[in-house]
């Protein structure tokens, strides 16, 4: 089969790979029918090509067709269109009971201590193959995959349940907004787009978002976000739209890459020009993210208020305004998305006809996955436009 591999910094090729086979009797096989480039998989492009070894498959939001299951799996039946979680979890352990799939017990990844595998995401969560391939081999396809309907719409009215819309989900949820009360969304991104239309159809009163790029600003906007550009003063325009207290809840929907913060950012250069043992050890004892989105979303909420972080961060030893905290009396919610928890409650938004949540005016470029290495680096400048990626293994 055809596979988008990792090749070095900021060098991804589609290269001819063997095609996954069934090696445990909860395992399925997927045809891949579309496949999305996710934020995160610009930090494997950019920053953590440590924990990543040549000819690793990236991706991990995937859907499809199945194509052959195992002896466990009757859930699934071949020719079941499904989308694929991008946490593999198993369903039935101490945390998945609890809701908390990103944890499961079944497949942690003991050895980097850390929580549940993912699909396509370094040695650090299991260096399981990802995605962004012709074919897909499931672990644990008894419990992960979401079978959606074979009712003739685009892959992408159910696509981002693999991971944008359930992150989404989890960030409002988290940001614990009182009814009719304001959000303020640091990231427009797709994450941040999302979790600006979850929050409006949950019952925020005022949803603000933040961004630089002028697409991102215009998208929101098309969907009754209130935006604020990023080059001008926020916390001042924040305060003007919420009585001068700062909003009620904040949500970090940016990570380890934002503007701003021009030392972590050199100590990101650094760590990837350094061999990878050596990059490895410096990520994992010292504060290397840029950390402009956390701070604007801890400055930009009231005090009482809480702020939900859904971007990723990478960095061991971040400094975090402590005493600010304390003082203002802020509640933190941290944690990779716990995939299967919401999507039952989001499956039937994305299938109304009346697409509620807007998901399809989200992608603004559907390519040839043989065109993937061009998508990564449109993505990574955010040329053309460019707000979401989906590749087409099948083109």
């Amino acid at each position: 089969m055809r596979a988008l591999t990792w090749q070095a910094r900021e060098k991804v090729s589609v290269e001819t790979v063997a095609d996954p086979t069934i090696q445990e009797p909860t395992d399925a096989i997927v045809r891949v029918t579309s496949t999305a480039i996710c934020g995160s998989d610009l930090h494997l492009y950019g920053f953590l090509g440590a924990y990543l070894d040549k000819g690793d498959i990236l991706g991990h939001e995937a859907m499809g067709v199945v194509e052959a299951v195992g002896a466990g799996v009757r859930n699934l039946r071949v020719g079941d269109r499904v989308v694929v979680p991008f946490g593999i979890a198993c369903g039935t352990c101490f945390m998945c009971r609890r809701g908390l799939q990103s944890q499961c017990e079944t497949t942690q990844v003991h050895e980097q201590d850390k929580g549940a595998a993912l699909f396509g995401y370094t040695s650090l969560y299991g260096s399981v193959p990802g995605g962004q391939a012709q074919y897909l081999r499931v672990p644990q396809a008894h419990y992960g995959p979401v079978v959606v309907p074979d009712d003739g719409e685009p892959d992408e009215r159910y696509l981002y349940l693999s991971d944008v819309l359930p992150t989404a989900w989890q960030a409002v949820e988290y940001a614990d907004i009182p009814a009719g009360g304001s959000v303020l969304v640091v990231g427009l991104g797709p994450i941040g787009q999302m979790s600006a239309r979850i929050a409006r159809h949950r019952g925020a009163g005022r949803v603000i978002g933040v961004d630089l790029v002028p697409e991102r600003l215009e998208m929101a906007r098309r969907h009754g976000i209130e935006v604020v550009d990023a080059r001008e003063d926020v916390l001042e325009a924040v305060r003007e739209l919420t009585e001068g207290r700062g909003a009620d809840a904040a949500i970090d929907a940016v990570g380890m890459e934002a503007h701003g913060s021009p030392v972590a950012a050199g100590a990101q250069r650094a760590a990837v020009v350094l061999p990878d043992a050596v990059a490895r050890s410096f990520m994992e004892k010292a504060g290397v993210d840029r950390l402009a989105a956390l701070r604007t979303a801890i400055e930009g909420v009231r005090r009482g208020g809480t702020v939900s972080v859904s971007g990723v961060y990478g960095g061991a030893v971040d400094p975090f305004p402590l005493m600010d905290i304390f003082d203002r009396q802020l509640t933190f919610r941290f944690g990779q998305a716990n995939v299967r928890r919401w999507t039952d409650a989001i499956l039937p938004l994305v299938a109304d006809s009346a697409d509620p949540l807007g998901v399809l005016d989200l992608r603004t470029h559907r390519v040839p996955l043989e065109d993937a290495p061009g998508a990564y680096e449109m993505f990574q400048k955010k040329d053309d436009g460019c707000i979401k990626v989906v590749l087409d293994p099948g083109a």
